[in-house]
């Protein structure tokens, strides 16, 4: 490819990816789904602006490589070791079970036994990059449902190492058309690898990185990751097995953060190109051939994967809401598929045919995936698990002078303090998780909505004094102040604003008073600051004090035009002028 021809598809790919990643990503469809889609329309069966896809998919798995890095940088080899029995138990099932079906009904289909192998094999595969991308989106990495997924993954890119040393077995007149390595070699190269690589790499890092020259510290890491999954490749392994060696190699070294900076920014951009280059592998040409057929087997493949996946989980003891989300995020065919047939045909254990065939079917159920996630979440998950509502209790504690509602960080100083002052409030909240919590500390609250106004009538509004809005959401705040103000004209309020601009809003509403959530504290963290450089304390909580109300008069000034941005701008650029001012006078005040 000439220069010209790279900068070309290079700025194809960048506009695709902020074009259509943005769009999918605020409509809650996903970035992966946005990649997918973005290659679609680049891609041959697209616009036609890139047409070599093979060399972009094959350049792109370098991406795949990098995550992989990443992930073993997260895995001490004592934290492998303590995963061995979820990535043996849950991962080995997934691929023995799924592999023996599939294996049968290719068996059944009428395909030669080492065809039928072959394909099972590569479809009990699922993919590691489009898998971890969407538990990590759906911040699903840290529950029961990430940890058994990411089990079944890392069982999987392991289980490459055998899948790949046993192809050229199967396609007897072909072997030596497949390459790669025998098994004693790969197993030799590997120790040696992993017993080298242990005892010098932390050596070569100290020796770069006492240069200080920072660009050469990042070339030595691309290095590692590359000479680890060149090395791989050259076996006939997964590269993305060489980069995760390599990560766990270094998860406990003094580099490991140095080398997640460095490292993560050309993950992210080579993992979308892979996403991107997937979706314009998607061949619509044979699929509009036997549209029916190929359909069905992508259908057929992610049912059944998914059906293998929920029994796992179910027999494993995964809860059953994440039970779903489990199966379906890894119900796809792997990225490994598109190397593992084609690997097989050059061995003659598979038909080119049935390889194509394959092939796209896994790159239809990747694509599909993000969409099913997206169904489950919405549709089917409510309807299996709908969320039940729990019954309001009855505020028996209604005679308080006092209702706070919201009984989360920022409501408890308040209940706190006004307890200190023997002023007892009745306290609601409609967070069932959050009341459990604060009641096994000794605080008698109740479960309410305030946005109800037999809630509020139970509560006591109409005999109490004052009530304290601290709900952690604006606009349940701004619901709960025009009711009260309509239903109750007589009760104070005092409200919790999350900026400025809520802060107007409440003023503008009449409420009695209202605290910023964030201010008080960077107020005080402020006042420390100007001791830090020479003022004295009481002249620093002096000025923040007088801070504290230029701030205030501003605010109220600013109300009235609110509206109007440039009158804003007006007041607040003329209030910093005045605080300056008084700030520079009291300070030279201070030091006669």
């Amino acid at each position: 490819m000439d220069s010209h021809g790279f900068l070309f598809n290079l700025v194809v790919f960048l506009s695709a990816t902020v074009i259509a990643v943005p769009l999918f990503a605020r409509r809650g469809l996903g970035s992966v789904l946005g990649y997918l889609a973005a290659g679609i329309c680049i891609g041959p069966w697209g616009l036609g602006l890139i047409n070599n896809v093979g060399d972009l998919l094959h350049f792109s798995e370098i991406g795949v490589v990098l995550l992989l890095f990443l992930i073993g940088l997260e895995l001490e080899p004592r934290k492998l070791w303590a995963m061995r029995r979820p990535i043996l138990g849950v991962g080995g099932s997934q691929v023995l079970v799924t592999a023996a079906l599939i294996f049968g009904v290719g068996l059944w289909l009428g395909a030669r036994w080492q065809t039928a192998v072959v394909a099972a094999l590569g479809l009990a595969l699922s993919s590691t990059a489009l898998g971890l991308q969407l538990l990590k989106e759906k911040n699903l990495l840290s529950t029961p449902a990430g940890a058994a997924g990411f089990s079944v993954l890392l069982f999987q890119d392991i289980a490459v190492v055998p899948i790949i040393a046993l192809i050229p077995l199967l396609g007897f007149e072909a072997a030596a058309a497949a390459g790669g390595a025998s098994t004693p070699v790969i197993i030799a190269v590997v120790l040696g690898v992993l017993v080298i690589g242990r005892f010098f790499l932390r050596r070569i890092f100290a020796f770069v990185a006492a240069t200080g020259v920072r660009e050469v510290f990042t070339a030595l890491s691309l290095l590692v990751v590359g000479g680890f999954a060149i090395l791989m490749d050259y076996l006939g392994l997964s590269m993305a097995l060489g980069a995760f060696l390599a990560g766990v190699l270094l998860a406990d070294s003094e580099y490991r953060h140095a080398l997640e900076s460095d490292i993560e920014p050309f993950k992210g951009l080579l993992l979308g190109l892979f996403f991107i280059s997937v979706g314009m592998a998607v061949d619509f040409g044979l699929l509009l051939e036997n549209p029916l057929p190929i359909i069905a087997l992508t259908a057929a493949l992610v049912a059944l994967k998914a059906a293998v996946l929920y029994a796992i989980a179910r027999i494993s003891g995964l809860d059953a809401r994440q039970r779903g989300v489990f199966s379906l995020t890894l119900a796809q065919g792997g990225e490994f598929g598109f190397v593992l047939f084609g690997f097989a045909v050059a061995a003659g254990a598979m038909e080119a045919a049935v390889a194509d065939l394959l092939t796209l079917a896994v790159g239809l159920s990747m694509a599909c995936t993000p969409l099913v996630l997206i169904a489950n979440e919405r549709w089917l998950e409510p309807r299996l698990f709908p969320a039940a509502e729990p019954r309001m209790d009855d505020i028996t504690d209604n005679q308080n002078p006092v209702i706070i509602v919201g009984f989360g960080r920022f409501g408890q100083v308040i209940g706190r303090m006004l307890m200190a002052g023997r002023i007892t409030p009745t306290l609601i909240d409609n967070n069932p998780e959050q009341l459990e919590r604060v009641r096994r500390f000794g605080y008698k609250s109740y479960y309410g909505d305030a946005l109800r106004l037999d809630v509020l009538r139970s509560a006591g509004a109409a005999q109490a004094r004052l009530i304290v809005l601290s709900m952690a959401d604006k606009e349940t705040v701004n619901q709960a102040v025009d009711l009260i103000r309509k239903e109750f004209p007589g009760l104070k309020i005092f409200a919790r604003a999350f900026d400025r601009g809520h802060a107007m809003h409440l003023i503008d509403n009449g409420v009695d008073g209202f605290a910023r959530e964030t201010f008080a504290a960077a107020l005080e963290l402020g006042t420390d600051a100007l001791m830090e450089f020479g003022f004295s304390a009481p002249h620093a909580k002096r000025l923040s004090e007088r801070f504290r109300q230029f701030d205030m008069d501003t605010l109220h000034q600013q109300v009235k035009v609110r509206h109007d941005e440039k009158a804003v701008i007006s007041i607040a650029r003329t209030a910093r002028d005045n605080i300056e001012e008084t700030f520079a006078a009291d300070r030279e005040q201070d030091e006669r």
